[in-house]
């Protein structure tokens, strides 16, 4: 079993500023983005990192997150799994939460009432669980470079918990996280660690 996931969410797009839904429409980085993605490889080549040397490396194909592992320095070493991409939100790509709420009610939650002639919940938990599972069967460490919905899916699985248990789980742009165990039992270590960012030249 892989001794840590290390989960990293791609750096900052036009749209993530925004707020709009991303899902496979291939936004590219921004400026700033490239910029939190080479604050993050910095890190990750220091201790207690190290440059994560044997680790698994598998990315989205999705232009944003393979960047992001390229400027952090593993895109040598990366995978691209399409398991990896982002949502398909269908009717809601592009669109803010405040925009779909005019069209489907003030009380719309996405982890709860999903989107229209996208990917279902269901669809989604059982992808984050290809992708746990793909983890739990790993011997090494594993780093993971994909996006904000299905990292925070495959989180929620790998603790056990219903996909719905992602709406809590908040996951800033060039983002470090990491899943781990504790007691024998699937454990959140690391969650929405941006220190690298305060770093960054």
């Amino acid at each position: 079993m892989a001794a840590r996931v290390v989960l990293v969410r791609h750096g900052r797009t036009a749209w993530s500023v925004t707020g709009r839904h991303t899902g496979h429409t291939d936004v590219p980085l921004l400026d700033e983005g490239r910029d939190q993605a080479e604050a993050l490889g910095r890190r990750l080549k220091g201790a207690p990192w190290s440059g994560l040397p044997g680790a698994a490396v598998r990315t989205s194909p999705l232009s944003r997150a393979r960047e992001t592992c390229d400027l952090a320095g593993f895109g040598g070493r990366a995978t691209e799994w399409d398991a990896l991409r982002e949502w398909d939100y269908g009717a809601e790509e592009g669109l803010t939460p405040a925009e779909i709420a005019e069209r489907r009610g003030p009380g719309w939650l996405i982890w709860r009432d999903g989107v229209t002639d996208g990917e279902t919940l269901r669809e989604l938990s059982d992808r984050a669980d290809r992708v746990v599972t793909w983890a739990r069967e790993t011997e090494s460490d594993v780093v993971l470079f994909a996006h904000g919905h299905i990292l925070r899916a495959i989180a929620s699985r790998w603790l056990g918990e219903d996909v719905s248990f992602a709406a809590r789980l908040r996951l800033d742009p060039a983002a470090l996280c990491v899943l781990s165990w504790a007691y024998g039992r699937t454990a959140l270590e690391r969650w929405n660690d941006t220190g690298h960012l305060d770093l960054a030249p």
